[in-house]
C-alpha cells in the first residue's frame, strides 16, 4: 500500500507468483488524518478475485476504492501521476502566493479567490491554507519523501518514454529545499523556498 515504483511493483508481482502466491498494489491518496479518520483513497490493481478477498480491509481503511487494473504496477503509476499533480499545484500555490504577496495581498484572501470561485479543490484548500499560515509542522507528509516521490515519477516516466519537465522543475524544487535544511518539514515547505527565494522573510540556514 506504499508509494513504490512500477518496476519495483513488478519485481514483488513475479516474487509472489514463484512462491505460489498472489500479489496485490494498493497505494492510498491521504494525509495521516484520512487515515485516522478512514477516509483515504485506495487505488488497487491485481488479480481480480485477491482484490475481492481484500475488499473488507479495503473499505475499513478507506472512503473509496478504485480498481484500474489487473496487473499491480498500474496501481503504482497511478499513485505516482497523482502524486505529481500534488507536489505540482504546491509549487504552483507557492509561486502564486508569492507572486500576490509581493503586491501587498495576504496569500489567505488570495487562495479564499481562487478555491472559493475557481478551483473548489481540497488539495488547493489543504496545502493553500498550510503554505498561507506558514503551518510547516508537525510534517504530514516529510519534505524530503517528496523528493523520493518526484524520483519515482521520474522513473517511471522515463520508463514510459513520457516527458515530464514540470516533474524535473519540481525535483530541483525539492533539493534546494533539502540543501536549506527544510527537509524534514511538510513537503508544502515548497512555499518557504520560494518565499525565502523573494525576500519575503529570513532565510533559513542551510543544512549541515
Amino acid at each position: 500500500m506504499s508509494t513504490t515504483s512500477p518496476a519495483l511493483s513488478r519485481k514483488l508481482t513475479n516474487a509472489h507468483e514463484a512462491a505460489g502466491q498472489a500479489f496485490i498494489a494498493a497505494p492510498v491518496f491521504g494525509r495521516p488524518n484520512a487515515a485516522a479518520d478512514r477516509k483515504l483513497l485506495i487505488v488497487a490493481a491485481g488479480p481480480p478475485k485477491e482484490i475481492e478477498r481484500c475488499r473488507p480491509v479495503f473499505e475499513a481503511l478507506g472512503q473509496a476504492l478504485f480498481v484500474v487494473s489487473d496487473q499491480a504496477w498500474v496501481a503504482n503509476v497511478v499513485k505516482l501521476a497523482g502524486n505529481f499533480m500534488i507536489f505540482s499545484a504546491i509549487e504552483t500555490l507557492a509561486e502564486a502566493f508569492v507572486l500576490v504577496r509581493k503586491a501587498g495581498v495576504e496569500a489567505a484572501r488570495f487562495l479564499e479567490i481562487i478555491n472559493g470561485g475557481l478551483f473548489k479543490s481540497p488539495i488547493y484548500q489543504n496545502y493553500g491554507t498550510i503554505i498561507a499560515e506558514e503551518r510547516y509542522e508537525p510534517p504530514g507528509f516529510k519534505l524530503r519523501l517528496g523528493l523520493k516521490d518526484v524520483s519515482l515519477v521520474l522513473e517511471a516516466a522515463g520508463e514510459a518514454g513520457v516527458a515530464v519537465p514540470i516533474a524535473d522543475l519540481v525535483r530541483n524544487q525539492f533539493i534546494a529545499a533539502i540543501e536549506r535544511g527544510l527537509g524534514e518539514i511538510d513537503w508544502a515547505g515548497l512555499g518557504r523556498l520560494n518565499a525565502e527565494n523573494a525576500g519575503l522573510g529570513e532565510p533559513t540556514k542551510p543544512a549541515p
